[in-house]
């Protein structure tokens, strides 16, 4: 079949609920894609921000396979070796004290809404406890993970969703504590905003709203999806903020491909929150995903990635600034990290298609003005130029 005709086969068996890009992808190479007609395409999406070391490294590759091999899944009623390495490495990487793994990371944000009101629950009794979110917040599209996901649009076709939930203005405080009850059981957040538009936390913010959280005895939820596993310099970018979460959400490059997602607690909130029947989940934390999780620690320390991650992202700054100042219709940039967004006055959209249908330039958007950028965590000064090279094609055309 050809590539038109596969596609009008996808549309006919695929419930319609993406508005995908013409493109069939094949394969990957290091930063690199591949179509079916071996078209090669730069990659500065990662699958949302997923493939952290990109495509055929042979070093993840390896383990994954011969755990295949092995055997992939055993349900959680028995122990193996895989989930075991890989929650010793989570927890160590994190500071966090237990791990639950789960399929993906709206699953992850479940468990932590669940761990919360089970935490009320054990300390205060029955209660309709409420948490605080964010407003311009994305935290996924199940029930739960929407009804606190601060953006209004996401939400509406689904009402009534869970019950409880007030939403404050990201950074902030005075609009927090504006929202604050004696219900209260925890406020979640995003350290880092992703598909609201790329926004960090201020760190007078976030210490402001943990040391809130200690004095009234409610937990900290930080979703850490999309910013954490290196992202932003560091393992997770509460790291950078002089904090520690309750409750800890991560996903995406977690498996570098692999879906697998994770929620972990401190000891103190595993002591008094979920019990055997509260919780589970029949293929979360099988042995080939959490494989692939241990594999994907043991290779941040061998690449030295945080370091990398560190270096590359000042000359990928260094090449956004430039865009900022040549072009009027460029206003802004920010992010942390490899994680970084450039503010736009021309149609975001149509940046985006052209860069992928023109350039063979993978890029993404963030709300309705912001282009996205999550390469690979490890992508090279030499991957930035070419990067430069392709955008700044994209953008004359918009002179």
């Amino acid at each position: 079949m050809n590539k038109k005709e596969y596609i009008e086969l996808a549309e006919e068996n695929l419930l319609h609920v993406y508005n995908r890009f013409p493109v069939i992808f094949d394969y990957g190479k290091g930063v690199h894609l591949y179509d079916e007609l071996d078209q090669e395409y730069l990659d500065f999406a990662s699958g949302i921000g997923v493939m952290a070391f990109g495509y055929g490294n042979e070093d993840y590759e390896e383990v994954l396979t011969t755990q295949i091999k092995r055997i992939t899944h055993t349900s959680n009623l028995y122990y193996h070796i895989p989930m075991i390495e890989a929650a010793e490495k989570l927890t160590k990487a994190s500071g966090m004290d237990k791990v639950f793994f789960t399929n993906s990371g709206a699953e992850a944000i479940e468990g932590a809404l669940k761990t919360a009101k089970k935490y009320a629950y054990t300390k205060n009794g029955p209660g309709e406890y409420e948490i605080i979110a964010m407003e311009n917040s994305f935290h996924g599209r199940t029930v739960g993970s929407l009804s606190v996901t601060g953006t209004e649009h996401y939400r509406e076709p689904f009402y009534p969703l869970m019950s409880g939930v007030k939403f404050a203005t990201f950074n902030d405080f005075g609009s927090v504590l504006a929202n604050l009850s004696d219900k209260t059981c925890a406020i979640i957040m995003e350290t880092v905003q992703g598909e609201g538009g790329l926004y960090p936390a201020d760190k007078t913010f976030l210490k402001k709203v943990r040391q809130l959280c200690d004095d009234e005895g409610i937990l900290l939820i930080l979703d850490e999806i999309q910013c954490g596993m290196g992202r932003t310099g560091s393992m997770f970018a509460f790291q950078q903020y002089g904090v520690l979460p309750d409750i800890l959400t991560t996903a995406k490059a977690l498996g570098n491909g692999v879906p697998v997602g994770a929620f972990c607690v401190t000891d103190k909130v595993a002591s008094a929150s979920l019990v055997p029947g509260d919780h589970g989940t029949t293929y979360g934390g099988n042995p080939l995903c959490t494989a692939a999780v241990s594999q994907v620690f043991n290779m941040f320390e061998d690449y030295k990635l945080l370091d990398h991650v560190n270096e590359v992202s000042k000359y990928l700054e260094e090449i956004l600034d430039i865009f900022v100042a040549k072009y009027d219709f460029v206003t802004e940039r920010r992010g942390m990290g490899l994680m970084q967004g450039l503010v736009l006055t021309v149609p975001v959209k149509d940046v985006v298609l052209k860069a992928l249908t023109e350039e063979n330039l993978v890029v993404l958007s963030a709300g309705k003005d912001v282009l996205r950028l999550l390469p690979p965590l490890v992508i090279t000064e030499k991957d930035v130029d070419e990067f430069k090279e392709k955008l700044e094609k994209v953008f004359d055309s918009f002179i």
